[in-house]
This record gives structure tokens, sequence and C-alpha cells, in this order.
């Protein structure tokens, strides 16, 4: 955008601008509807809410810095520097511009093309969402060399919008605590805000991003700050991610075009494991279900790749033929693509719909794709050999593959010996256990629910499907064992290595284990297979967590379960007046050590059990954070485990 062109936007920018769309009256009542739901994945949303905002400023060309502040209180403070939200007055509602944007749902200059070309906010409910859900919001305008105030209490104004000093300076800032009597939590995470506004600086280079956490001070006094900025964007981003990784080349592959209005970014590596990794964004949101922009990436690289390869005469003695998926084995990719009227569908809403959409990628990605393979005939060939090993792994794959569908129940050849099932067949009602060991799987089977509740008992710790080909994977037997009593078959006619849940016979699949470093380390390796290789059941919320006590302590007839260290230091400053002497505590070291009884009262009853949902919020950090964990280089691994000690267990 020219100077020019910001100059008149920027004066075009008011009042005018803001148009209404509807009321506000049912967040309060119905607050998941708008932001997901009240937990700490909705209370982190009240964030993103704020900061989209700002990134819209950003994307407009009027904003390069952004200040999140998690204060002392839990508030969260948001500022920037771009123009600052119009306060004249708006004819249509008879009030101020500021007030229109803050307390009605919709209200904004991102519905006003003359304002906004395109902007994020997935459900687009913007900051009066935010201001309905909080007991205060203050909002300050610095604009036209004024500072504008307004206070809120529960999206209701406390007063009118008032001049409260001079400035020189423009932007917005907004200061909200939210509802403790709405959200299950108000306590913000500090981990969860700089993964988001990481992502956000490398999806939108040359922007500066600051978190800082006033709740947390170091010996000097000084508070817990980090400062997010890219200069090169989509190519740092896409080598933070493959980080862990061992390259197969060096470059980056780099796209940043406009095909047929759509403006493409994508960066591309090539490293040596056997796994796809491709993270989608549409407007800065994650589309972790993917959609059309992401079936134009995958168009373009197969029929370029595959192009290049024959014209090169490089396939001319391969002796397998070579699928779709061969060409994208080993690749780490991100795209980024901006929409103006983005439709998002899918199972929440994170699947671009857009058809349009799909062409502009496949064109901008295969004119790129053939300019960098014949300018880097080395690199070039170093890929397609790699495409070759993949095909030929992959029809290894198929024999071992085989074998699993041969066991499938929906093939007739029965259900794993070690499951124990459920006699309820509705998946919808069903759970099925994964249990480390036999000995703890025997206590479960003991202490279960038999009408719905099924325990598949696992020999030891599973492959770790991080490090080996798939073809390894679908030869072992505790794997094998997961996917026929889960019913999930994998691939389909045309070689595909897509697993097809469409019969799946669970619709809750808790991972238990004991909850000591082994039981983490099982946990990592179950969460990565399905992280890899059936991301559908976390998509769909189906994969969860058992949350184990750690301990029993007793004085007298009073028995307490201690999920924590904490909650047995509140057991014995309660009944043994602080010394540990007095109290009798059972330190369970594994889940064999508790007797069916306990096991089912603690940890597999759905009246007072706690189950932790395995989420994928950012699909990039989880790919990094596997990848290093599982993977060849300690280094970063017992970094990460040395700053995430006094977890029981690792939950992505």
């Amino acid at each position: 955008m020219t100077e020019e062109q910001i100059a008149n936007n920027d004066s075009m920018y008011s009042a005018d601008s803001i148009q209404v769309l509807e009321g506000l009256e049912a967040v309060r009542k119905r607050p998941a509807m708008y932001i997901g739901d009240t937990g700490v994945k909705g209370l982190h949303h009240l964030v993103y809410e704020v900061v989209d905002n700002s990134i819209d400023e950003a994307l407009a060309g009027y904003c390069d810095h952004i200040e999140v502040t998690i204060n002392e209180d839990n508030s969260i403070t948001v500022q920037d520097n771009g123009r600052g939200i119009p306060v004249d007055f708006h004819e249509k509602e008879q009030k101020s511009a500021l007030e229109v944007v803050m307390t009605v749902l919709h209200a904004g200059g991102k519905f006003d093309k003359g304002s906004y070309k395109v902007s994020g906010g997935l459900h687009g409910v913007g900051v009066s969402c935010v201001n309905a859900l909080s007991t205060l919001l203050v909002a300050q305008v610095a604009r036209d060399g004024e500072l504008f105030q307004q206070e809120y209490s529960c999206g209701i104004p406390k007063e009118a919008v008032k001049v409260v000093g001079t400035t020189d300076k423009t932007g917005t800032y907004i200061t909200f605590h939210p509802d403790g009597s709405i959200f299950t939590t108000t306590e913000y995470k500090y981990d969860i805000l700089a993964t988001r506004m990481r992502e956000l600086a490398y999806l939108n280079a040359g922007l500066t991003i600051s978190l800082t956490d006033r709740r947390v001070k170091n010996e000097a006094g000084e508070v817990k700050k980090e400062t997010f900025h890219s200069e090169e964007g989509l190519k740092e981003f896409v080598r933070f991610v493959d980080s862990s990784r061992e390259k197969l080349i060096n470059d980056v592959i780099y796209i940043n075009t406009e095909k047929q209005g759509t403006p493409v970014e994508v960066a591309i590596m090539y490293n040596t494991s056997y796994t796809e990794n491709i993270h989608s964004y549409v407007n800065n949101i994650n589309t972790i279900e993917g959609g059309t922009h992401l079936a134009g990436f995958r168009r373009a690289l197969t029929r370029t790749l595959k192009k290049y390869a024959e014209d090169a005469k490089m396939l001319e003695k391969v002796k397998v033929e070579i699928a779709g998926d061969d060409f994208r084995e080993g690749l780490t990719a991100v795209i980024s693509i901006k929409v103006a009227e983005p439709q998002f569908e899918g199972q929440t809403k994170t699947k671009l719909g857009n058809n349009e959409v799909m062409g502009a990628v496949d064109q901008a990605v295969g004119e790129a794709l053939t300019n960098y393979l014949e300018e880097h005939p080395k690199e070039a060939k170093m890929i397609v050999d790699k495409v070759v090993l993949a095909a030929t792994a992959r029809h290894a794959a198929r024999k071992a593959r085989e074998m699993v569908q041969r066991k499938s129940p929906m093939s007739g050849g029965g259900l794993p010996g070690k499951l124990a099932d459920c006699s309820d067949k509705d998946p919808e009602r069903c759970e099925i256990f994964l249990v480390e060991g036999d000995s703890a799987g025997g206590t479960a089977k003991q202490g279960r629910n038999r009408a719905f509740q099924a325990i598949l008992p696992l020999r030891g710790k599973i492959l770790n499907v991080e490090k080996a080909m798939r073809h390894k994977a679908y030869e072992s037997e505790e794997i094998r064992n997961i996917y026929t009593a889960l019913g999930v078959t994998i691939g389909t006619e045309d070689d595909s290595q897509e697993a097809n849940i469409e019969k799946l016979r669970y619709k809750k699949i808790i991972i238990m284990t004991d909850a000591d470093v082994d039981g983490a380390h099982i946990d990592t390796l179950i969460m990565t297979f399905f992280f890899r290789f059936m991301p559908q059941i976390i998509q769909n919320g189906y994969l969860y967590i058992a949350n184990p006590p750690l301990y029993l302590c007793k004085k007298g007839k009073v028995e307490e379960y201690c999920w924590t260290e904490a909650q047995r230091q509140r057991f014995i400053e309660t009944y043994g007046g602080g010394s540990e002497n007095a109290i009798h505590t059972q330190r369970y070291k594994g889940l064999g050590e508790m007797n069916a009884q306990q096991l089912w009262d603690t940890t597999m009853d759905p009246e007072n059990r706690t189950l932790r949902q395995v989420t994928i919020d950012n699909a990039a950090e989880v790919d990094y954070v596997f990848s290093m964990l599982m993977g060849e280089d300690v280094g970063p691994r017992r970094e990460f485990i040395e700053e995430n000690a006094t977890y029981a267990n690792i939950d992505a």
C-alpha cells in the first residue's frame, strides 16, 4: 500500500466506516457460542480477539507495534500504535463510534471494505464480545491529539466517552477483567499467549509484539517479558518448526506473490523424516483442518515435481509407481493466504471452503517451484531421490498395512485378544482405555463399568513413530492392536496413508498410564502416534489422558486422594498440624498399586474422574514439540524437560 493510499484511507476511517450487524444480548447467556468454550481456551480467546483488532491495523499498514500485558490481578492490557478506534458521533446509532464498536456485536471497520481489505478473527465477534464477558473493561483511544476513555461493566457503558488528556501518539489501549462467574478459570497461562504471539509475529513480518507478565519477577525485581519480531516471516517460521529435524536441503523454498487477487505466501523445507507437516493459515487463523488452499498446494507440488522428474528422465529405472503422498514425505511447509471474505467449514470451523483459492495457490506454487527446481538441479535431484525412496517404502508399508486390515473387525478378522470390550456398541457412549502393562490392565478390567468401558493393555512403550518408517509402524503388534481395536482402517484404493475413522468404535479414547516419568513418556509416545497417524482423532476431540492420583493420605478415619504435591501439603497442614510424621501417606508409583475399587473411584468413574482432553490449538507448536521430544537431538529435549519438570505429564 502506498503512502498516498494510506493517507486517503486514514482520512476515510471514521464513524461512517463502522457498520452494525447485530446486538450483544446473547453473548452473556451463551458465551460458548461466541468464543468456543468458557474454560482455558475461551479465556485466552478473549486476548486473541483484542489482538486481532490491532493485527487488522497492521495488515492495513497503520500499526507496527503491539504490547500485551498480563497484569498482577490477571487482567489483560493490549495496546497498539495504530490509528485508534474512531470516537466521533455515529449517526445511525446516535452515540460515539467507540461505544458502538465496544458494545455492539459485529460492529467494526472490518465489515466496511473501504477500511480493511482483509481481517483476522475467526468468528469476527470482535472486542464487544470481550467487553460483554468482562466485569470491567477500560478503552482508551489516542487520536487527534487527545486521549479518550470509556469504561464498561459486563458490556454496559458506565459513562459517556470523555477526554482524559492530551497526547502526540495514536493507538488503542484496552484493559479488561474476565468475568469469574462465566469462566471456569480466570488465570492466564503465559506459555499459551506466548505461543500465539510468536506465531502472529512470524505470520506478519516486520510487526513487533511484546508479551509482559507482571505476575512474575526475577531476583532483580524485573517482570517477565518477551518480544517477538520476524523480519523474514514464514522463512523463519518454517525453520523454527523444522529446527529439530535433519535437513535434506538447506534451502527454504519461498513464495510471496498474489494470484487472482489472493495474496499467497508459502515457505517449504525438506528433511530426512518420514512425515508430512503442513501448517496452513488464512488471515492469521490456523486452519488445522486444511481446506481449498491446502488442496491447491498439494496439487501443485505433486504435478510440478512429477513433471520435473519425468522431463529429467529421473524415473525411468524406478520399478514402483509414485503417488501424491510420496512427494510430500519429509516435507515441512507453512502456507499463509489472505482472503477478503473467507468461508469456514468443518468440525471446528477451521477448514477453508473458498473454491477460488485453490486455483490461486496452485498457480503460485506451481510457477515458483518450477523456477526453483530448474535453477537448483542438485537440490532437485535430492528431493526426487527422497520421493523414490518414499514410494519404495510405501509399497513395503502396503503389505504391512494389509496385515492390519486383515485383522480389522470390519474384515471379519476379529478383535485383539487382549481387548476387554464393552457390551454397548454405540460409539457415542463407548470409551476405551489404553493402559500400560498387563498388571494395570487387569486391575482396570476388574474396576471398569463393562457396559461402556473397554480396556486395551499395551505391552511397555509403543514404537516411537517419529523416528520410524511407516511400514515399521504397521508391523508393530501394539500399533496394529490399537488400529484394530478402534475399528480404524488405513488408506484406500488410491494407496493413501490416511486413516479412515468413519467406523470408529469409541468416541472417547483415554490414555491411562502411571503418574511418573515413564508414564509421561508413554503418554507422549501414544500422543505422537495419534498426532502423526490419526490427527482426526485429536481434531474431533476424542483423545484424552486419565489423571490418576499421586497419593492417598490418611489421618485416623480421614482419607483423601491427592493429585499434586500441593494437595498433599494442604492435607498435612489441615490434619497433621504441619507434621508429615502425623500423616500416613501412600505413594502410588503405578496404577497396579491401586485395587480395582480405588482405580474406579479416582480415575475411571465419570462422576469423579478428571480427564484432560488432548487438543491441537496450535499445530505448528505441537509439531515442533513432538519432533523435538521424540527426535534424535538430545539438547533441546533436555532443556524442555528441565523447564517443564514440575508437570506430572506432558500434555499437547
